[in-house]
């Protein structure tokens, strides 16, 4: 795992495209033009990182503040892994990194503000990782294939001991 680099951005792009045009996991317009998907992935966010083996961005995930002032303290993160990675663990790899990554920054908790009910493989993984589901927002996002599906709020402390 290391912090990406602009130079990144076009090893970066195919994996947002892919996953955003799918439309199936974020909520962001399927049709996101490439400029805004990397502002919205590598700019907007405090911190961006790769996961890179052999020279191959496999994934990536971003750090954000989920709130200013004082909501400040608790972060928000997105992760894409790439499909020729995927069952492999590299998304515990990158959330257990994150977390780390997150403390570091000094933010004392991670909220995950909109994980869809159909996304079961990231829901168990997340409470596998220790992040509980505080409310569940039903029909929250209009699935492409599924119609009308639920979104959870998660959230864990980064704080040791609690």
């Amino acid at each position: 795992m290391r912090l990406a680099r602009a130079t990144d951005a076009d090893a970066i792009w195919p994996l947002l495209r892919d996953v955003f045009r799918a439309g199936e996991t974020y909520a962001v317009d399927p049709q996101i033009s490439k400029d805004a998907a990397l502002d919205y992935w590598m700019t907007q966010p405090r911190a961006v990182y790769v996961a890179e083996e052999g020279g191959q961005i496999l994934g990536t995930y971003y750090i954000k503040t989920n709130q200013p002032g004082g909501g400040a303290h608790i972060c928000n993160c997105g992760y894409i892994v790439a499909p020729a990675a995927r069952g492999q663990g590299l998304a515990a790899q990158m959330c257990a990194h994150s977390q780390a990554e997150a403390r570091a920054l000094g933010y004392k908790a991670m909220q995950f503000n909109f994980v869809l009910a159909s996304n079961e493989g990231a829901v168990r993984l997340w409470h596998r990782l220790g992040f509980q589901t505080l409310a569940t927002i039903p029909d929250a996002f209009d699935h492409p294939i599924l119609g009308m599906v639920a979104a959870h709020i998660m959230h864990k402390s980064l704080v040791e001991g609690s």
